[in-house]
């Protein structure tokens, strides 16, 4: 498992698990990002990223990409 942060440009990975305190969980969930749900990174700029997530583009900073493990 990596976290979200280190994946490849436009290469599809499926998220294995959210970690963080439940309030961070809850965000992250209310957004997509839940187990089983796949995943691409369109592009990353100082480490944060704009990510495509069930059909949405979302951007997130390295703190929460660091969050989402794939």
């Amino acid at each position: 498992m990596l976290p979200l942060s280190y994946a490849e440009v436009n290469e599809p990975n499926v998220i294995k698990k959210v970690t963080g305190n439940p309030e961070m969980k809850k965000h992250l969930e209310d957004m997509g990002f839940v187990t089983g749900a796949v995943v691409s990174v369109v592009s990353t700029v100082s480490g944060n990223l704009i990510v495509n997530v069930k059909d949405t583009k979302v951007a997130l900073d390295k703190q929460l990409a660091m969050k989402i493990m794939i």
